[in-house]
Formats: structure tokens, C-alpha cells, sequence
């Protein structure tokens, strides 16, 4: 029986292993985690402590910080699948009294919402969530430091209140929630609220010394939903492959896609990220990554998902600061993507297709534009160019004969054929735009007309 850690090859285990053993040395960490998975498998992971032969396995809990909010989101996100809520409504039709009620829910996953990054008095980190026993003490008298849905700014106050928001409408706290909504049904056994052991301690290790001291454990009380879980690398690993695949008794694959399309403009300081609804997106190295970061005194984790490649990687330490956990996770999901590239799957004939949307494949022109409409295997189609750059987009059956764009240009809006009374394609709408199957055809209703002389030469 082939183990995890056989399922990738002995160079690829190695060059993983100096990565992180690099990473703890250099950070330096009392102890670090890491894990990936491929294709929805956890096939590695690695560990490496100050303590030689004790070295934490993948069921260590460690604390995740900020990973924390992406369980909130998806918590949202079923809000609105089950139709009690719309993102685009505004936080006070659904929580009111706050004083941040302008900003939508949309918004406010987003970090679009233009409240406060931080909560106002001491460090909200170390210090108990008992001492903000209410939302005012969360947002202070000033909540907002920028126009609402005018840029990005980072707010953990937000989360707080998207959890509140989770609290109002379940009618329950957003720890029991959590646990009956996704961590239950995703089998995330080994992540909880409070620790559970075996469990890491927090430390802080002394930036000019080879010294440390441990770090407080504070219950986080309303800004939970902002930080407050722990987790272990194999319910991570597992919990990334949802965020790539999505799973019908949590989230289907279109709402975690929806998390993980750009809803934020890209942060001025990196052009290369930006944020969706609950996770950040990161360009690395020509790798497009989901994810997210995390960090509490006396510990840091990365999270991220390469849904092209089908690799996730987590990464945990217990210090806090010291060895860059987001630039590692990201780094162990290239060095499995670069080591051992995925392997296509055999290309398989269609069980089954529809004449009426085979007869729509083959080459359109939008003006003198030449592109491709093919089928693909999940029932959708797909338009793109034939050569050289321009407009492409995935397109999903609406079961009607129409299609919605998934990605790019097109993203959102209808493709549909119109056809003449005798049944057969006029031509292609895609969102007013006329796409007919030679340059300009005179037969369809191009928009400003055709010249009545037709082609011609100089």
C-alpha cells in the first residue's frame, strides 16, 4: 500500500524538507509544520522543532490567526446560498445599530467596507476579548477610516462584525455554527476554538539572541471570527482542497469560486495581489494562488491553493515573527508544481451531446475577429481566440440553451444563439456583441448594417 509520503518522489520529499528545515533554522522557530496536498490527497508533510525526536506531526494544533476569517466567509457565503441574505445588502438591514451598517456584506468581506483595521484601545491580540464585551467597543466611535467601497484596507474589526452578522441570523454563537456547518461536515476533527491537545505553544523568540519567552493565550471573545482558531496541518491541507473543489454539504464549487475571484482593486504596494470574499489571491512566481495568511502572538500560518495545478500547501509555526510562513507555503506548492507537473487526464470522448449545441462549435467572427467555441467536458463551453491574444472566457449551461460567462472579459454576462424561424443559428449574442460565422454576414443583424457593395480591393 503506497503511503502518503511515497506519492511524490524522493527528490521532490527532499527539496520540501530543506525548504522548511531552512525556513525553521533561519527564522528561527521553536517548531514548524507543513503539509500538501495534490488533487484533494494530503501526500507530504514535514515538521522541524527545536527538540531533537519530538517533532510535532500533521494532528498538532497550532493557532492560524487571520486563516480564521475564511471560515467565517464561507460561513456567509451559505447565508446567501440559502437565500437569506444577498451580499450586496447592506450590513444594517440584517445587524443594525452597529454604525458601520452602510458598508454591504460584500464589502466587508472584501475589506472594501472602510472600517478600521484595528479596534480601538490596547492591542486586541494580548489582550482579553472580555475587556470588548460589546460591538461598540470593537468599532470605537469612529469606525471608518476611508469611504465605503472606495479601495482595500485590511480590517479585522469587519470579521468581527460578519461574524455578529452569522451569530444574528443563525440565532446561535459563531463557534457552534462553525463546527456544525463546516467543520463537521468537512471531517476538520483537529480544529476548534479553544485548544485542544496536543497542541503547540506560542513563543516569542528574541530578535538578537537565541532566547525566548512564551507568549499569552488570550480567548479572543466578538473578534473570534477575526483569529481566534487553531488547526492542524492535515485539517488545513483538507480544508484548502475544499477551497479549490468545494463540497455540496458546505459550499459548491461556484460559491468557492465566486470566494476566489478578485473583489478588491490589487494593494498599490503589490500589484501581483488582491482579495476576494474571505481569501486572499496572490500572484507567485507565474502561479496564481488562493489563500490566506495568518498570524497571534507566538504564531504564524500560510495557507495557499493552486487550483490550476491542484496543489495546496500549509505551513505553521509556533513564534511570532520570524521565518515568512505565507512566502513558504507558497514556495512548497511551486516546488511540487515545477518537480512533478500534473499529469493531464486521458482525453475521453463525450458520453453524450446535444446536436443543437454541437452545431454551435467551429470557428465565429465578431467583425473580421476570428474565434473558437468548443464544448467542454463539464457541459459548458469555451470561447477564445484561435491564435494569438484576445478575449477568452469559461461558459457554464444555464440549462436553457444559454450560457454564463465563469472568467475574463466575459465573466457574468449571456451567450445565447438566435435562431432563424427555421431552427438554424442566425448568429451568437454574447452581451450585444453579433458573432456570425463569416466576417460581417450580411444575413445577420450586425450592428450599423454591412456596405451593400460588400468586399473589395484598392
Amino acid at each position: 500500500m503506497t503511503t502518503p509520503q511515497e506519492k511524490l518522489l524522493p527528490t521532490t520529499r527532499r527539496t520540501l524538507l530543506h525548504r522548511i528545515a531552512t525556513a525553521q533554522a533561519d527564522g528561527p522557530a521553536p517548531s514548524l509544520v507543513a503539509a500538501v496536498a495534490r488533487d484533494g490527497e494530503v501526500v507530504w508533510s514535514g515538521a522541524r522543532s527545536m527538540v531533537d525526536g519530538h517533532a510535532p506531526d500533521e494532528n498538532v494544533q497550532y493557532r492560524i490567526g487571520s486563516i480564521t476569517k475564511t471560515f467565517t466567509a464561507v460561513l456567509v457565503m451559505r447565508l446567501r446560498d440559502e437565500g437569506l441574505l444577498d451580499l450586496r445588502d447592506s450590513l444594517e438591514k440584517h445587524l443594525p445599530g452597529t454604525g458601520a451598517g452602510e458598508a454591504t456584506i460584500a464589502e466587508l468581506l472584501a475589506h472594501t467596507g472602510g472600517l478600521a483595521a484595528e479596534t480601538p484601545g490596547e492591542w486586541w491580540e494580548r489582550t482579553p476579548g472580555a475587556t470588548r464585551p460589546e460591538l461598540a467597543d470593537v468599532l470605537g466611535e469612529q469606525p471608518f477610516r476611508h469611504p465605503v467601497g472606495r479601495r482595500f484596507h485590511y480590517s479585522n474589526p469587519g470579521y468581527t462584525l460578519l461574524g455578529s452578522l452569522v451569530e444574528a441570523v443563525r440565532g446561535a454563537p459563531w463557534e457552534d455554527v462553525l463546527r456544525r456547518e463546516v467543520l463537521e461536515p468537512l471531517g476538520l476533527n483537529r480544529t476548534s476554538a479553544q485548544p485542544q491537545a496536543p497542541h503547540a505553544g506560542g513563543w516569542a523568540v528574541h530578535p538578537w539572541a537565541d532566547v525566548m519567552m512564551p507568549e499569552p493565550v488570550e480567548d479572543l471573545g466578538l473578534m473570534a471570527p477575526a483569529g481566534q482558531l487553531w488547526s492542524t496541518t492535515a485539517d488545513l491541507a483538507r480544508f484548502a482542497c475544499f477551497l479549490a473543489q468545494g463540497d455540496e454539504r458546505v459550499l459548491g464549487a461556484e460559491s468557492v469560486r465566486e470566494m476566489r475571484t478578485p473583489s478588491a482593486p490589487a494593494q498599490p504596494e503589490s500589484w501581483e495581489r488582491s482579495y476576494g470574499l474571505g481569501l486572499d489571491l496572490l500572484r507567485w512566481e507565474g502561479l496564481s494562488l488562493a489563500g490566506h495568511t495568518g498570524s497571534l502572538p507566538g504564531f504564524l500560518a500560510g495557507l495557499w491553493v493552486s487550483e490550476q495545478e491542484g496543489v495546496a500547501a500549509v505551513a505553521l509555526a509556533n513564534c511570532t515573527s520570524g521565518p515568512l510562513v505565507a512566502t513558504l507555503a507558497a514556495d512548497l506548492v511551486k516546488i511540487v508544481a515545477e518537480a512533478e507537473p500534473r499529469i493531464p487526464e486521458p482525453w475521453r470522448p463525450l458520453p453524450e451531446v446535444d446536436e443543437k449545441v454541437l452545431e454551435l462549435t467551429g470557428p465565429w467572427y465578431w467583425g473580421t475577429q476570428v474565434l473558437a467555441l468548443r464544448l467542454s467536458a463539464d457541459g459548458g463551453v469555451e470561447i477564445g481566440p484561435l491564435s494569438g491574444a484576445g478575449r477568452q472566457a469559461r461558459f457554464r449551461s444555464n440549462g436553457d440553451g444559454t450560457w454564463t460567462g465563469l472568467d475574463g472579459y466575459y465573466a457574468g454576462e449571456l451567450l445565447r444563439p438566435v435562431r432563424r424561424t427555421d431552427g438554424s443559428v442566425s448568429h451568437l449574442d454574447l452581451g450585444s456583441f453579433v458573432f456570425t460565422r463569416k466576417p460581417y454576414d450580411e444575413g445577420a443583424p450586425v450592428p450599423g448594417g454591412v456596405d451593400p457593395e460588400g468586399w473589395r480591393g484598392f
